[in-house]
Order: C-alpha cells, then structure tokens, then sequence
C-alpha cells in the first residue's frame, strides 16, 4: 500500500505539531567521506525544501543552544501520515546513525476553552458603557470584536510562525494533587484564573510569540508551549513574571527547557562543523 492510497488523518480542527530534537554523532559522522558528507547535507537540505513545498504545512529549523541538543526541527501540518513520514525522513537525513534523537514532544494547535463568548463580549461592551446595546454603534463595535476573535482563533488553530530567532519550548501540565487539584476546580473558578494569567501574557505582545498546543492523550504533558523572541531576555522576563501568576504558583508544573536560535541550514551546518 503506497501513501497515496492511505486515507489522511487530518484532526477535526488545528494542525498535528511535532517538536524533533537530535544530537549529532560527530564520530559517525567524521566515517563519512568528503562525497558522502556532501551528498548528506544536500539530502537534508532538499528535504527541507521539500516538507516546505508541501501544503498548509511549516517546518522550522533550530540550532539548539546548551548540549542538550544540537538541532531541532518545529513540524506543523494537517495529516498525520504527513507528519509522520516527514519525521522519518528527517530522522535519517544526514546518513544512518548520524542524528539521534534525544527529546520529541507531539501535540495539536488549539484554541483556549476560556475564550469569551459572544454573549459575554457583548456585555463587557455594555458594561464599559461607551456604546449603548440596541444601537448601530454599539452593533459595528461589535462586528470588529467577532472579526478580531476570529483572526484569534484561525492564528491559534492555523499559525503562520515567525523568523523570530529565539525559540524556547517545554512542556507542561497542570497539578492534580492532593491539595492543588486544577480539575477540580469548577470551569468558572478556572477561567477567572486564566484570565489573569492572560493578563500577563498580554504585556509582552510584540515581544513575545506564544503558541501552546494541546497534548492530553497524545504526549506525557497536556500541553507544549512555544515561544519566540527577539531577545532572551523577554523570555527570561515572561516566564519569570507567570511564576508569580496565581495559576503558576498553585498548578503548574513544567519539563525541560530547551532554547533554540533560528537559523538557515547553511549556517547551521556550519555550526555543527558538517
């Protein structure tokens, strides 16, 4: 059976998301003639070209910063025999044995369950009492709220990720212990807490670019959270100040760090000293 006679697997909403981390095995590499070296990385670098051709999908590709990893590659795309072929192929792009995978995370882009309904958005439009319900005005202010969330909504199922050159991701769950039971919370109790942790996501708009996809039943966390940079210190900063957040301090609990730059593949070849 070939690929093209597999039916896809496409998720009912929001894009399949595969964070790949490896390290290079310099000593397997360096068995490797001039020829073969070549010929390796003008593979891999075809295939990115290749993973980037393809439809409604996104590759970025990091040099990973500290030993933990040396590269790493952020794979969206809609099927996940797509995803999935397309991380065998990276797995082997640079000859066999040459990258070892040491982390990968899989999750789905999603939307927030907190998001305010159209019920509520209008009577937080009442309540600031600029526009008066009923009224032309109040119906247009309306409209450019629903448009706004919309665009919300497609950017968090349907991302178009920046060339920001920082990248940080780790995963993370909330507490179901003992005394700090996020899931026993009512969802009223829980989206009044999120809201304020929004709050402090907010101050870092065009500093910070978070996307947080969904792993519940797909990865060992519930979540994998991504963030993008210009500079190390606004994510230093923001992770910081959500420590402090109430939701932070009595739920969350997170993975490992990893931080990445952004990089075209001849510069990180270069780096790897490939």
């Amino acid at each position: 059976m070939t690929d093209k006679t597999i039916a896809p697997v496409v998720p009912k909403e929001g894009l399949h998301v595969l964070h790949l981390f490896y390290k290079v095995e310099m000593g397997q590499w360096q068995m490797m003639g001039a020829d073969e070296q070549r010929r390796a990385k003008t593979q891999l670098s075809a295939l990115v070209q290749e993973i980037r051709a393809t439809p409604s999908t996104q590759l970025l590709v990091f040099s990973i910063v500290s030993p933990k990893a040396d590269i790493a590659f952020m794979l969206l795309t809609p099927d996940l025999h797509t995803a999935n072929r397309f991380e065998k192929k990276l797995s082997q792009s640079l000859g066999a044995d040459v990258l070892t995978p040491v982390f990968s995370y899989f999750s789905l882009t999603e939307q927030s369950e907190y998001t305010s309904s159209d019920e509520e958005l209008a009577a937080n439009l009442a309540a600031e009492g600029e526009f008066k319900p009923g009224t032309p005005e109040f119906d247009a202010k309306m409209d450019e709220i629903r448009a706004r969330m919309a665009k919300y909504k497609k950017d968090k199922l349907y991302p178009n990720l920046p060339d920001w050159p920082v990248f940080c991701f780790y995963p993370m769950s909330k507490r179901r212990g003992e005394k700090n039971n996020w899931y026993a919370l009512t969802f009223e109790e829980r989206k009044k807490l999120m809201g304020g942790h929004a709050r402090v996501g907010r101050k870092y708009h065009g500093k910070i670019l978070q996307l947080i996809t969904g792993s519940t039943g797909l990865d060992d966390a519930e979540w994998g959270v991504t963030l993008f940079a210009h500079d190390t210190f606004h994510v230093k900063e923001i992770v910081y100040e959500m420590r402090f957040d109430p939701v932070t301090v009595g739920y969350a609990e997170f993975g490992e760090f990893y931080i990445g730059l952004q990089v075209p593949l001849d510069d990180l070849f270069q780096r790897l000293q490939l």
